[in-house]
């Protein structure tokens, strides 16, 4: 009887080889995450590096050109004296190029005559500090890229992201704050599960569907509702803003309530005090570095955003304590400005040195969140 053949077995992926395949590649995809951060903070603050070491000028030319030396100067200077980049200079004719230089020379004419045409208003003192401009009793802070003299303070910009942010958290933290303690405290499982994901799902709509919302709706009702004369404004922008942080705040506010050990509100019951008394003296305590981090975040995720403010704060950029005055967050001014600047001129730099200082902002507010949220996990998981 002859033997029996025997096969040689089929190699397989041993379970172990995929769990390292797929911890090397989410590995990967985190790492790549990181990287593209970082890229992208490299480019911007490429642009901001000259307003940053100083050697960004916004003086006009003192020189004008006529339309008749038009032919006898270099491409190169040509572009350089009216702005333009080589793919805008050559789709420009000569006609074109005459009514330029002769606008050119009326501009310079017309400016040079002012003591304020020969300030650098890049320099990054006069981006700071208020300045006495010809014309005016006092020295005032001033965002006027486009004027005769280009005015680049940027002080206005940021007290106006400041407004529409404290507006935006002080609308958002007490609803915030209230939905996570009910829907953590008092909510039975039913109503908790789906009032939670419902509240949650508030952060899937699109800024700009909120920044129309804040325009079409929300500016007429409440300029009716108030009486005030301004209808897009730093109060309006900030009613919309904190429809889009309350998700954000709530979800880390309600895991942070979460996480507090029953047995502190049950032992709380057992000596006697009421079911309030135990959320509001015990467990909200306990929680309050989480619902500190929550507080963070919002701030990080109001001061960046772009499309609603864009629409609903009246792009004014005045410094003024009434909330119902137009304003002009630093993203706005990104957003409506950053299309018309000329790549190499002053006004194209500052647009990216707001963008390096918003991205600081929010990337530091952002890691002092997440650092509260891993001092409050400690705590609880009794490392510290």
């Amino acid at each position: 009887m002859p033997a029996p053949i025997r096969h040689a077995p089929l190699k397989s992926t041993s379970p172990r080889n995929i769990e390292r395949l797929l911890e090397k590649g989410i590995q990967g995809i985190a790492f790549s995450t990181i990287g593209i951060v970082i890229l992208i903070f490299l480019f911007v603050g490429r642009e901001a590096l000259p307003v940053m070491i100083g050697t960004v000028s916004s003086v006009e030319a003192t020189q004008s050109y006529q339309p008749e030396e038009l032919d006898s100067l270099p491409p190169e200077e040509i572009q350089n004296y009216l702005g333009l980049d080589a793919d805008q200079y050559s789709r420009l004719d000569q006609d074109q190029l005459r009514r330029m230089f002769e606008i050119k020379a009326s501009y310079i004419d017309s400016s040079t005559d002012s003591p304020d045409a020969r300030i650098n208003t890049a320099a990054p003192n006069m981006l700071v500090a208020p300045h006495q401009w010809e014309g005016l009793d006092e020295p005032e802070f001033i965002w006027e890229p486009v004027s005769s003299i280009r005015k680049f303070n940027i002080i206005p910009l940021l007290t106006g992201s400041l407004k529409v942010t404290f507006v935006a958290l002080m609308f958002a933290i007490p609803i915030s704050l209230g939905a996570a303690l009910y829907v953590s405290q008092f909510a039975t499982s039913k109503i908790r599960e789906w009032l939670k994901p419902s509240i949650e799902l508030l952060a899937g709509i699109p800024s700009i569907v909120l920044g129309f919302f804040a325009l079409l709706v929300l500016a007429p009702l409440f300029q009716k509702l108030l009486g005030y004369e301004v209808p897009l404004n730093a109060f309006v922008a900030g009613i919309a803003l904190g429809l889009a942080i309350i998700p954000l705040i709530f979800s880390v506010a309600e895991d942070a309530l979460m996480s507090v050990p029953k047995s502190y509100g049950e032992a709380a019951l057992a000596l006697g005090a009421s079911r309030w008394s135990a959320a509001s003296r015990i467990n909200l305590p306990a929680a309050m570095p989480g619902i500190l981090a929550s507080m963070v975040l919002g701030f990080g995720r109001a001061f960046g955003e772009t499309m609603i403010v864009l629409l609903a704060c009246g792009n004014s950029h005045m410094i003024s304590w009434n909330l119902f005055d137009s304003v002009r967050p630093i993203p706005a001014t990104i957003a409506a400005e950053l299309a018309a600047a000329v790549p190499g001129q002053a006004h194209f730099h500052i647009l990216f040195f707001l963008g390096t200082l918003l991205f600081i902002i929010t990337f530091v507010s952002n890691l002092i969140g997440g650092m509260i949220i891993q001092q409050l996990k400690d705590r609880l998981e009794g490392q510290t």
